[in-house]
């Protein structure tokens, strides 16, 4: 610690590391700003029940919300401020902005029910949130503990814009689909099962040619059908984290954790 990040007699750290943890930069917030707004462009798209423009705003959301931290990271900007302030647009946009989004689309029909399992989806984000912002210095990185909220905003969303883009009327069996997912996501959500972060997949990597073609036909395939393959894939990483708990995965404490 240089002369200038002191402690104070009370412990409380003083000069450049203080301010700098407390300050607010340009860069990064405005990508978390940008996922704010798409967040609540869903809701105002749900409320109006154009119900695909809110499925996409949300999914425009995920992809700002995973460049902010990336961002202050590579600018050297990470700050307490963003680090809240991201918490505050994530429950905006990955927790109630979902919530309405399917609510308004199937569980409203369903009386108490519905909205019963749109407010546990909603507590569920709130949850997830806060039990991430204590522990993320202490779990495994590798791992989730938990579906993050982004995913399973993504599985409400893709849902919603699958059927959308199908066509099919919505009737009460579909309420009942949307009621099982919005339930399924909350309590995932809160639950120790782990999930696959892909923090340690090394993009600088050499990778096999086959690996290329993969990835080929991999864009050939959401390019027949977006909606229901994007559905499909968040559909599938909801349900791996079941399959690491079933193969005795479990989230432990990280080893750079003191």
């Amino acid at each position: 610690m240089s002369d200038t990040d002191k402690l104070d007699e009370a412990g409380t750290e003083t000069g450049f590391a203080a301010r700098r943890r407390t300050a607010i930069y340009l860069l990064p917030n405005l990508f978390t700003t940008a996922a704010l707004f798409f967040g609540f462009y869903a809701i105002v798209m749900s409320m109006n029940h154009n119900f695909e423009q809110a499925a996409v705003a949300i999914f425009v959301a995920i992809v700002l919300d995973g460049l902010d931290g990336r961002v202050a990271r590579l600018t050297h900007t990470q700050s307490e401020f963003g680090a809240r302030y991201d918490s505050m647009s994530d429950m905006v946009s990955f927790g109630v902005a979902p919530a309405l989004t399917v609510y308004e689309w199937g569980l409203k029909d369903l009386g108490n029910a519905g909205w019963a399992a749109a407010l546990v989806y909603c507590a569920g984000a709130a949850l997830r949130l806060g039990r991430f912002n204590i522990n993320m210095k202490v779990v495994d990185k590798r791992y989730f503990q938990g579906i993050p909220s982004p995913a399973a905003a993504a599985l409400l969303a893709a849902f919603v814009w699958a059927f959308e883009d199908l066509g099919i009327e919505r009737e009460r069996w579909l309420g009942i689909l949307a009621w099982v997912i919005s339930m399924y996501g909350g309590i995932t959500m809160v639950s120790n099962v782990p999930f696959y972060s892909f923090k340690d997949f090394n993009l600088k990597k050499a990778v096999p040619f086959w690996a290329m073609v993969s990835l080929v036909g991999g864009l050939a395939v959401i390019s027949l059908r977006p909606p229901v393959v994007l559905f499909l894939a968040c559909l599938a990483y909801s349900v791996s984290g079941y399959v690491l708990w079933c193969m005795g995965v479990r989230v432990r404490r990280s080893p750079d954790a003191s």
